[in-house]
């Protein structure tokens, strides 16, 4: 009994631990966020402190953070929606299909996702400035379709590849097609693995910062990008840098709350006609 009770204060302890590294990081930057330039700067830290929300009315209605918020929100939905629509049919074939260059296909994929994206910055500035296309959604929204969408397929076909062959011949026995198995039988089977990737797609899209500074200038400017520009000179905006970090943060809170709920919901879900 002893022994049993010393286990689990042990693993109590290290749970309290873990959770105090993960949540502290984020309760500094918010409780920064609301402190003024002078409480922000005093060493040792001011832990007790009378807040304010300067910091986000200066960062949104002054700087024009709101506008690059926007301009994120746009870039990320848009890029996971495509993602999605585009990766699901081809994981799906992926996964159910033989024909020739398949291996090749696969490996292309995974390895598209494994480049360094900092060796393509020079290239993709280059073609951006000679179409035209720089400070554009749209660029942000094509380059990062290309690092999202084998993220999409690889998860999804392995979602796919563990569902029952057996399913597809059920169903073509009763006159399905196969797009309707892929819709009907599949795809609701395989939810956890698109929410999942959907998520990725969203976080790799919504934080990005490297092409957020080298491709934009003022019209398609995203949020990190924005944050990143308060720390130009020699005095840091510590609050403005927070707020605009915890406004950052809160849409990627969300996002991950709605599609935990579809893979929760795919978990749930059989291959009922």
């Amino acid at each position: 009994m002893n022994r049993t009770r010393r286990s689990l204060a042990i693993e109590l302890a290290l749970l309290a631990l873990v959770i105090l590294v993960c949540v502290f990081p984020f309760y500094w930057m918010v409780t920064t966020s609301l402190k003024t330039q002078v409480v922000a700067m005093q060493s040792p830290p001011a832990w007790i402190f009378t807040p304010t929300l300067d910091n986000y009315r200066q960062a949104l209605f002054v700087d024009g953070v709101s506008r690059t918020l926007l301009n994120s929100l746009i870039i990320a939905v848009s890029t996971t929606a495509l993602a999605v629509v585009l990766g699901v049919p081809a994981a799906f074939a992926l996964a159910r299909f033989e024909f020739r260059g398949k291996k090749d296909l696969w490996f292309w994929f995974i390895t598209n996702r494994m480049i360094s994206p900092i060796v393509l910055a020079l290239p993709f500035f280059l073609i951006a400035r000679h179409f035209g296309m720089l400070d554009k959604h749209i660029t942000l929204i094509l380059i990062y379709l290309t690092f999202n969408l084998p993220i999409v397929i690889w998860i999804v076909t392995d979602q796919f590849r563990g569902i029952p062959y057996d399913l597809d011949e059920a169903a073509r026995m009763e006159g399905a097609s196969q797009f309707t198995i892929m819709r009907k039988i599949c795809l609701p089977l395989a939810m956890p693995g698109v929410a999942v990737s959907a998520i990725f797609s969203f976080i790799f899209s919504w934080n990005e910062l490297m092409f957020g500074l080298i491709l934009t200038r003022s019209e398609a400017r995203t949020a990190p990008a924005m944050a990143v520009s308060f720390m130009e000179g020699y005095n840091l905006p510590y609050g403005k840098i927070m707020a605009t970090s915890t406004l950052i943060v809160i849409p990627v809170l969300i996002f991950a709350l709605i599609a935990s709920k579809q893979l929760v919901r795919g978990l749930t879900m059989g291959a009922v006609k």
